[in-house]
């Protein structure tokens, strides 16, 4: 990365290649910490004395366009993001924060409604957001409203969980559909309507991750929810965090026939696309069985599937398989598809 000459681009908040160069050159030279070198969505941490135990911090910006879509609304969006990854880390979530940059001229009702479905969201999760902060800029200087949030949990004695332990022979597990947000969000913005309404499914995960730590307990690697780059990027994050290669099973992903009509429409893949209520698993093979059960019996986890395996690859590649023997390699943290076959 041209440090020294190079400018902010739309690419680093995309979740490649790009950005992961922008956090690893800039954020993390600069703050260096064993934290940071975890590589996770949210750094655990051993609690001062006399409280003992570990506890997990996570933080996360807001910035939708636009702010109220089929399904929920930046609010909403807010609380179920920083929920999901502090209970991606394995913990349970404690309390919240939320800051707001309010661009001068914007709505009250519309700030009201934000703060009111935000409030909701956050009770429906039983996680109080328990402190803030409130700026105004002036007019043109931000996009309505932007908010950032912080998160804190606590995680079980015992448990390890982390983007690193993925080894080969591990399955790859998937909570459900994919891509169901992020064209909610693209058909909203361009003002697209389909046959049958596409919703985003932003939630908050934290009670189904209960219930896969309880079924699967030490055999559960880690957990990612596939948002920015959705899960082509997020699979890629863990391969290259890993070390390992992973192959996918592409009929195996649930995906609604909707969505994909629509990404077909938009020229998207839906592996590409945002999710905000849906979670990917590594797990022993021993243990795959057991945990894609217990997450069918929960309403967020009722589309659970086995979607591949962790293998051996020195190259960190995601194969992307198909029923007929073909397939595709993505780039690693770039989500580009490479000119060769699997």
């Amino acid at each position: 990365m041209d440090v020294k000459s190079g400018r902010v681009d739309l690419s680093h908040g995309s979740g490649g290649r790009a950005m992961a160069q922008l956090i690893a050159e800039i954020f993390h030279e600069a703050f260096a910490n064993e934290y940071l070198a975890q590589g996770n969505d949210q750094a655990t941490f051993a609690a001062p004395a006399p409280t003992g135990g570990r506890m997990v911090m996570t933080t996360d910006g807001y910035v939708v366009s636009p702010i109220f879509f089929p399904g929920g609304d930046i609010g909403s969006l807010a609380v179920h993001g920083t929920i999901n990854d502090v209970a991606m880390g394995g913990a349970r979530p404690v309390a919240l924060s939320a800051s707001f940059i309010i661009e001068e001229g914007f709505p009250l009702a519309d700030l009201q409604r934000i703060a009111r479905s935000m409030g909701e969201a956050a009770r429906d999760a039983g996680v109080p957001i328990v402190t803030g902060d409130t700026k105004v800029v002036e007019r043109g200087k931000a996009d309505g409203v932007f908010i950032s949030t912080a998160g804190i949990g606590v995680v079980a004695d015992g448990l390890e969980l982390g983007g690193h332990l993925a080894r080969p022979g591990d399955k790859v597990v998937v909570s459900g559909s994919i891509g169901d947000h992020g064209v909610a969000i693209m058909s909203s913005r361009e003002n697209l309507t389909f046959d049958t309404a596409i919703l985003s499914d932003s939630a908050a995960l934290h009670r189904l991750t209960e219930v896969m730590i309880a079924a699967a307990g030490p055999s559960l690697k880690l957990m990612r929810d596939p948002t920015r780059g959705g899960l082509a990027a997020t699979l890629n994050e863990v391969a290259n965090q890993s070390g390992v290669g992973i192959r996918i099973e592409e009929d195996a992903i649930p995906i609604k026939a909707e969505v994909a009509a629509a990404c077909e429409f938009l020229g998207l893949d839906p592996l590409n696309v945002a999710n905000e209520g849906k979670l990917i698993a590594v797990v022993d093979p021993g243990a795959a069985e057991a945990i894609v059960a217990a997450m069918r019996a929960h309403p967020l986890g009722r589309d659970a599937a086995v979607i591949g395996e962790v293998i051996e690859d020195d190259q960190r590649f995601v194969q992307m398989t198909t029923a007929f023997g073909g397939g595709r390699i993505v780039d690693w943290l770039s989500g580009e598809q490479l000119p060769r076959i699997c």
